[in-house]
């Protein structure tokens, strides 16, 4: 419990925890508790509860059909849903797209899109890196050449998060090829369903394939779908980037897996005795419980000084949170000690009881930790949150 909730705030968190307890379905709850793949199935059965219970779209406001929260109650909805072994909602169309639409988009295309969000009718995934142009986004080479009908879009994107499971992307692209890197691109919304695009998976270090290269030959794009003004991609894709980088904070993950690492010390045995017996590991759990805490009222800072968004503040966020994570799944390998080292990834697919005693919870702690090694780029590398920070914020 935080000490700056107030009573109001804990008798919400606690109308989630019922909510969570009720609806949650267990099958669910176990594959996240034990960090194996959830399928698409999962995520969009997930968010239609939400959205049944008037919950679809936390941080949007009502107008839109969101819940109007502040950023208290959507902080505590966050928690309390990890915490309760709840998937995340996704966050492409949600809280990212979702903003950008509301505050650049065309009254035609919030329409269009908004509440298909929320009860995920549309899957959306990202198409910012290329593999010439990750940190160094402006650089982009994906080109959109104007025609009588709208665009010709020809070009490839990279690490595209859940794309194999998408049916439209938001996309930047460059418009004018003769102008200056930042000057000169768009975004637009691409339906992935017609000809002339192909997705192909990226293995991860975990064995999964949940980032995948999105290739784009000839693929046609109305003008209806271009968000904002045409060559002003640039100051659009900084508004979504602030919103991305709040959101890799994780505090709700956090949360959940410092959970899953007090149980875990609690029920592994190290030369006789429990685990969280050890006064150097009970030392580094209170320390990275104090390193959440500080990023939860972090957190809480950013979202509530500007209605402008997060801008340069949320690099901040994202490089605590990311260190933070890979902390946490760090300490669970610690924990498990050489019952760790191995992994298959086949396991991750399968039936298993993460809490078992020995070997049987090692993969779980495996998964976390390889998994957990991408935080640290996604999003923007944290030398380019460092860079970010220096510029915009300290003005060295």
């Amino acid at each position: 419990m935080n000490l700056a909730w107030t009573d109001s705030d804990l008798a919400f968190a606690q109308e989630v925890r019922d909510f969570v307890a009720a609806e949650l379905p267990e099958e669910m709850r176990s594959k996240v508790m034990s960090h194996q793949r959830l399928g698409k199935e999962d995520y969009v059965q997930w968010h239609r509860i939400v959205a049944a219970k008037g919950w679809g779209a936390p941080s949007w406001p009502v107008e839109y059909g969101g819940t109007g929260w502040g950023p208290l109650q959507r902080l505590i909805f966050e928690i309390e849903c990890a915490k309760a072994g709840a998937p995340r909602l996704l966050a492409f169309g949600l809280g990212l797209l979702g903003p950008v639409l509301m505050k650049y988009g065309s009254d035609e295309l919030k329409q269009r899109f908004l509440s298909r969000i929320i009860t995920v009718e549309d899957w959306w995934c990202q198409g910012y890196s290329e593999p010439g142009a990750g940190s160094d986004l402006a650089s982009l080479k994906t080109r959109a050449v104007r025609t009588e009908d709208g665009y010709v879009v020809t070009g490839q994107k990279t690490w595209s998060t859940q794309g194999q499971y998408a049916d439209w992307m938001f996309c930047l692209a460059r418009t004018d090829p003769d102008a200056k890197p930042q000057r000169g691109i768009s975004m637009m919304l691409i339906d992935l369903r017609q000809p002339g695009v192909t997705v192909r998976p990226i293995t991860t270090l975990d064995g999964g394939v949940d980032v995948n290269e999105i290739w784009l030959d000839e693929v046609k794009v109305p003008f209806e779908n271009l968000i904002g003004e045409e060559n002003q991609g640039w100051t659009y894709a900084k508004y979504l980037l602030g919103h991305e980088r709040t959101g890799i904070a994780g505090i709700g993950h956090c949360y959940r897996e410092l959970a899953i690492l007090k149980d875990l010390a609690a029920r592994t045995q190290a030369d006789g005795h429990p685990a969280n017996e050890n006064p150097r590991l009970k030392e580094k759990i209170a320390r990275i419980e104090i390193d959440i805490l500080g990023l939860e009222m972090l957190l809480l800072r950013v979202a509530t000084a500007s209605e402008q968004g997060p801008g340069p503040r949320a690099s901040i966020l994202k490089i605590r949170g990311s260190e933070i994570q890979q902390d946490l799944s760090r300490l669970q390998m610690e924990v498990m000690g050489i019952d760790a080292w191995p992994y298959d990834p086949e396991w991750m697919l399968a039936d298993a009881d993460f809490f078992g005693p020995g070997p049987e919870g090692a993969p779980a702690a495996a998964a976390s930790y390889f998994d957990m090694r991408k935080t640290t780029i996604y999003g923007g590398t944290t030398e380019v949150q460092k860079g970010i920070i220096a510029k915009m914020i300290i003005g060295v």
